[in-house]
């Protein structure tokens, strides 16, 4: 499990209804592009934002490109139960690999989100890939505490999604269970996760500008360190300006700019203003490295 996996977005239509029309439009193009497989249903999806039915619409949606790639779904939730309910839907529609955040919100001890792991894995018969994003969860991960040891020793995990700027934790968890598959999780760190031993990288703008990061990983994996350094610099560039509208309104409105009718963000997000609009089209005139050759 290696190379580029975008974070799909969950499209809407204009009175906010899922279009599964517009996934399978930008999962064609994605593939066409060289994507390696897809992430369904995690936080560019705005999965906390969605009824269960909803997000299980979500995982029929994306099945239908089980065969021609590899799928990941996010099946994290609060409930166990839910969780659970999730992970059997996405085995049952043929995906290859589920992923899961940890329980988050009422401060659950390390034992008990082993746990949690430990009956998704059971529950479904496959192991759980965690999606490990303290920023928005506030559960960082104690690699040192023995439940959490344990549990990344014990099979019922295969893989961390490593969206988190301390990147020495990503070689942290590789040390402590060297089969882990280690996925960088934040695109901005994309060629420092490489550098630290991630197997690939799941990222929210690979959706819109997937050659970009690909010529990022195809030069690295080449020896081209500093020409997969300036494309991660013009990366880093247009990140902020998404960072400074809001990551996923921008993505969002880019998409649509491309032609991909994903629709707005649903509330409490918001649509960027017009002079955001300005700016984001500023800095992919002057960053987005799509077409063929270097930057």
């Amino acid at each position: 499990m290696d190379g580029i996996y975008p974070a799909s977005v969950t499209p809407f239509d204009g009175n906010g209804k899922f279009r599964a029309d517009a996934l399978a439009r930008l999962m064609e193009r994605n593939i066409a592009e060289g994507a390696s497989g897809f992430f369904i249903g995690g936080s560019s999806g705005e999965c906390f934002l969605l009824a269960e039915e909803e997000r299980v619409a979500v995982f029929e949606a994306a099945a239908v490109f089980r065969d021609r790639t590899v799928l990941i779904a996010h099946v994290g939730a609060v409930s166990t139960g839910e969780a659970v309910r999730y992970a059997l839907a996405a085995k049952k529609l043929g995906f290859q690999h589920i992923a899961a955040t940890p329980p988050f919100y009422y401060g659950f001890s390390a034992e008990l989100v082993a746990g949690y792991y430990y009956d998704i894995a059971e529950a479904a018969g496959m192991p759980v890939m965690i999606y490990n994003f303290p920023g928005n969860t506030n559960k960082p991960f104690n690699l040192e505490h023995p439940a959490t040891a344990e549990l990344l020793r014990s099979g019922a995990v295969f893989g961390v999604k490593h969206t988190n700027h301390d990147l020495s934790q990503m070689e942290r968890f590789k040390a402590l269970s060297p089969k882990l598959v280690i996925m960088n999780g934040y695109d901005e760190t994309m060629l420092g996760g490489m550098a630290l031993g991630a197997d690939g990288s799941i990222g929210s703008t690979f959706s819109f500008m997937l050659p970009h990061y690909k010529k990022i990983y195809d030069r690295y994996r080449a020896g081209q360190g500093k020409e997969a350094l300036a494309l991660q610099v013009k990366a880093n560039n247009i990140m902020a300006a998404l960072n400074r509208v809001g990551l996923i309104p921008a993505i969002k409105y880019i998409l649509e700019s491309q032609g991909i009718g994903v629709g707005a963000p649903r509330k409490p997000f918001a649509p960027p203003s017009p002079e955001q609009r300005r700016c984001l089209d500023e800095v992919l005139r002057d960053n987005l490295c799509n077409e063929g050759g270097a930057a």
